[in-house]
């Protein structure tokens, strides 16, 4: 469910869904990761950590992280994305900090912190304020449990991991691969192969998905323009972006947010 209030700038983006494999990959909002069903990997830096039914697990802004699913069972995931401005106080923290163990599991939690993720999920109060309560209950109690470092001592200087950090902050700009690779100090072949061995896609289908996924949640969460959406995406031509947009998703930007309001 996407949880957006027209009149404020608060977006906040609440998804139930099957556990999954995800590629490495980062944002600018708080992540809260709740296991319904099942189990989980949460990767964060070189480092995985499980997951059960019942546990949760805070990924800061900014720290790239992925998924893994080793279980034949079937596991059922809430995520919540949330901007760090919703959370007041502690947005300076966010910006400078991440845990160094980012999963709190079931028996260590407090007991309001269920109801209140519950509410996220189920019917959700129109009032932003009140869903900024329960953000700052749930996030209140949760962040005495963690030990907190500095962001850069949870990142990693591994090479797959400064590919997707480059290309989630330049995305929406124009460069090639080996403009890319310049910048980070290793050939354009070397650099190929990591696109073809860790993401099994080439540098432009990669950093084309980027692009479309921005655009995608734009159009999802926002009345922006389709021409603005377009551009502030990395491309350069609205048609272009249609193709694109259409190949991987098999409507049109127009149609798909039409579908949208159904």
């Amino acid at each position: 469910m996407h949880l957006v209030y027209e009149d404020t700038k608060e977006e906040i983006l609440a998804i139930e869904r099957r556990a999954k494999h995800q590629l490495p990959h980062l944002h600018q909002t708080l992540e809260l990761v709740y296991v319904m069903k099942g189990s989980l990997e949460l990767g964060v830096g070189l480092e995985l950590f499980h997951m059960e039914e019942g546990d949760i697990g805070l990924v800061f802004p900014d720290v790239i992280h992925h998924c893994q699913v080793f279980s034949e069972q079937y596991s059922e995931v809430l995520y919540i994305n949330i901007p760090t401005r919703t959370l007041g106080t502690y947005e300076e923290l966010l910006k400078r900090k991440a845990p160094v163990y980012p999963v709190i599991k079931y028996g260590e939690l407090p007991s309001e912190i269920y109801p209140a993720i519950q509410s996220m999920k189920g019917s959700v109060p129109k009032n932003i304020w009140i869903v900024q309560a329960y953000l700052q209950v749930i996030f209140a109690r949760c962040i005495p449990l963690l030990t907190l470092t500095e962001k850069s001592h949870v990142g990693s200087n591994d090479l797959i991991y400064q590919t997707v950090s480059y290309i989630s902050a330049n995305f929406r700009k124009s460069f090639l691969l080996e403009d890319m690779a310049k910048d980070l100090g290793v050939s354009k072949y070397v650099l190929s192969r990591v696109f073809s061995k860790t993401f099994h896609r080439n540098f432009n289908q990669y950093l084309n998905d980027a692009r479309l996924g921005y655009a995608k949640q734009r159009l999802e969460n926002t009345n922006d323009p389709i021409t603005t959406i377009c551009l502030d995406s990395g491309y350069e031509s609205q048609r272009t972006f249609n193709r694109v947009f259409k190949e991987k998703y098999m409507v049109s930007p127009s149609e798909y947010r039409k579908k949208l309001l159904l």
